[in-house]
């Protein structure tokens, strides 16, 4: 067990993955070594010999005069070679080292010399030529522009032996690497290794909701401190969020005896909240194990892990809010500070907000802003029933017909304005109708997080519209859903208070 349990630490993992890194790539440079050295050597002393042959066939030519045997002799020089330059009737015109020449007149077939031809265009031939273990070369072999035949010899290392030395000289750096990658996995692993346990066993504590223990901040600012912050603030914040849940549950109890409903929607309330806060608190600990595991092997790893807990935290923190809200709406604990204002500048402000996503998705969104809908109510819960139509249309809106669409209108009713945001889809199954508007339902039972709800959308339309006494629903249509509410726009009677209110 206690080998098992060594197999699968990090330590271990960090030393096995720089062993292998490191052998990959001394078997990778072995291989370049016998595949590529020996070719890339040939073809640059190739390119070498063709260069000085097309040097040669300028000197020719050019029209400034000057020593042309000591041009080529300066060449011999500076590149180690051997030039012999024959006229049309076969006689020398230049060579400097009687060797080349019988060089030429050794290469016959009876000699058996190994040669292969390893480059001709325009006249030129190389010829790479093994007449012994030790004694290798390249012959050029050129006919100038004045009909004059150039021979050029290049000398050729043993470029096996080279290869040999190289590929043994690899073998022991590799041996001595891995030896440093084990020192410096050891000292690596030991110092991320604390601080991920303590983290690990923060979170196993959070999970039960205990919040009693924090993570101690050091002076290094990296990804696992960072991390270790992170979770002191989601500490923090779910400690408290735990608090109010607590006090709120307290005066629900309080106030048992005077609403017949509060005991079943305390139950409904502390139910929804458990389920919604053990999931991202054990994908919090998740991501905590995750790092223990080795699951990641970079910072950058790292960093989205602890930006992933903290995200997590912030959603939570969101949710709560979100659900306290809404208890007190369904209690009727809120009040409105209701005011007049214009419903077109508020739907076309959710619009500018969402152009981004309406883009992206080529969805179409019709509105006829030419003219001001002056309603009466709390201006910050008509938005949030603004903002949950149109977010909804625009995670649900399907292609139909080659189109993408969302129309909003409204209509006016006596005292009231209706407003209506529909959108191209699929219709609501009929059975689904009514239970759309409770806390955490949603059609297909998922729950999918990635879509950034959390299912207490409509149920806050709900709280709010039974707050003000109006009528709200969806209607099914053959292309699409088309959801509504009513707002009340300003009567005498507020008028006359608000005149009150005003003196």
């Amino acid at each position: 067990m206690k080998i098992s349990n060594k197999l699968k630490s990090i330590r271990f993992r960090l030393f096995s993955t720089l062993c292998v890194s490191i052998i990959l790539i001394i078997i990778t440079l072995v291989i370049i070594n016998n595949v590529v050295l020996e070719t890339f050597y040939l073809y640059s002393k190739t390119h070498i010999a063709i260069g000085i042959s097309k040097s040669i066939n300028e000197y020719y030519n050019g029209a400034i005069e000057y020593n042309i045997n000591d041009k080529l002799r300066e060449l011999e020089r500076n590149n180690n070679i051997d030039i012999l330059i024959l006229d049309e009737a076969l006689d020398v015109v230049y060579c400097n080292n009687s060797e080349i020449i019988d060089t030429i007149n050794s290469m016959s077939p009876l000699n058996n010399f190994k040669n292969e031809i390893i480059f001709s265009k325009d006249n030129i031939i190389v010829q790479n030529v093994e007449a012994s273990r030790n004694n290798q070369y390249l012959l050029l072999t050129s006919y100038l522009d004045n009909d004059y035949i150039i021979y050029i010899k290049i000398q050729v290392e043993p470029i096996k032996e080279t290869v040999k030395i190289s590929n043994d000289l690899l073998l022991i750096i590799g041996i001595l690497m891995i030896i440093i990658a084990a020192i410096i996995a050891s000292i690596i692993s030991n110092k991320f290794t604390k601080p991920i346990v303590q983290l690990n066993k923060i979170t196993k504590k959070m999970a039960n909701l205990d919040f009693n223990d924090r993570y101690r901040i050091s002076d290094t600012e990296d990804e696992i401190n960072t991390l270790g912050q992170n979770i002191n603030e989601m500490a923090d914040k779910l400690e408290l969020t735990i608090k109010r849940l607590r006090s709120n549950n307290n005066k629900l109890e309080q106030n048992i005896e005077e609403k017949s409903k509060i005991d079943e929607m305390r139950r409904q309330f502390i139910s929804d909240v458990s389920h919604e806060l053990k999931t991202p608190i054990a994908l919090i600990q998740g991501y905590a194990e995750g790092l223990i595991e080795n699951v990641n092997t970079d910072e950058e790893s790292r960093k989205f892990y602890a930006e992933v807990i903290l995200d997590e935290s912030n959603k939570m923190d969101a949710m709560v809010k979100r659900l306290l809200e809404l208890m007190k709406l369904e209690y009727r604990e809120r009040k409105f500070n209701d005011s007049e204002f214009d419903l077109r500048e508020l739907i076309k402000e959710e619009i500018r907000r969402h152009t981004v996503v309406i883009k992206e998705n080529n969805i179409k969104v019709e509105f006829d802003d030419s003219k001001k809908i002056m309603v009466y109510a709390d201006q910050e819960y008509i938005e949030q029933v603004v903002n949950n139509y149109f977010t909804n249309a625009i995670k649900h809106v399907k292609d139909v017909n080659g189109t993408k669409k969302i129309i909003i209108r409204t209509e006016n009713r006596n005292d009231k304005v209706r407003l209506y945001i529909y959108n191209t889809g699929d219709k609501i199954p009929e059975e689904y109708i009514n239970k759309i508007w409770g806390r955490f339902y949603k059609v297909d039972s998922s729950r999918n997080r990635n879509d950034g709800g959390t299912g207490i959308g409509l149920a806050l339309v709900k709280a709010i519209m039974n707050n003000y006494n109006n009528d709200y629903g969806v209607i099914n249509h053959d292309n699409g859903v088309e959801f509504y509410c009513d707002i009340n726009k300003k009567n005498k009677m507020s008028k006359n208070v608000d005149e009150k209110k005003g003196k």
